[in-house]
């Protein structure tokens, strides 16, 4: 049982650190960012009444600094040219983006839930993003 548990861990080991994996663990990772961004650019009207119904204003310029954010901060991740600022960037707008379109604590019980779920769900990605940047900037022994 043991042999084969090894072997199973050689093999995972040797797929799970490939340069494919990690390209598309970077993908994945970016995915919401890049569709959000491309999204927005494409219907940019759509996008200004977004940040207005947040409160956000003024509406088009936050809107466009959100769409160069999202797309931006992904292509460092994802290129490697300072990913760690990419990731940073994007983990600082995920907690206010949370905070803003998340607080489930002042929504009704009906959509409590799947807000709440959203809210906690970004924070997955602020995690994920903030060990992008631990390991880009030297962070490789865990306490």
């Amino acid at each position: 049982m043991v042999d084969a548990l090894h072997h199973l861990a050689v093999a995972a080991t040797t797929v799970a650190t490939s340069s494919g994996v990690h390209t598309i663990a970077l993908l994945c990772l970016c995915a919401a960012y890049l569709q959000g961004g491309v999204n927005k650019a494409r219907n940019f009207s759509g996008a200004v009444a977004e940040m207005r119904q947040f409160g956000l204003a003024p509406a088009a310029p936050v809107a466009v600094a959100t769409i160069a954010l999202q797309i931006g901060a992904s292509a460092l991740i994802v290129s490697g040219w300072h990913r760690w600022l990419g990731a940073l960037a994007l983990a600082a707008f995920t907690v206010l983006a949370a905070l803003v379109a998340d607080r489930f604590w002042s929504v009704a019980p009906p959509e409590r839930q799947r807000v709440a779920n959203a809210f906690f769900e970004h924070w997955g990605l602020v995690g994920g993003l903030l060990l992008v940047a631990w390991h880009d900037l030297g962070g490789h022994h865990a306490a």
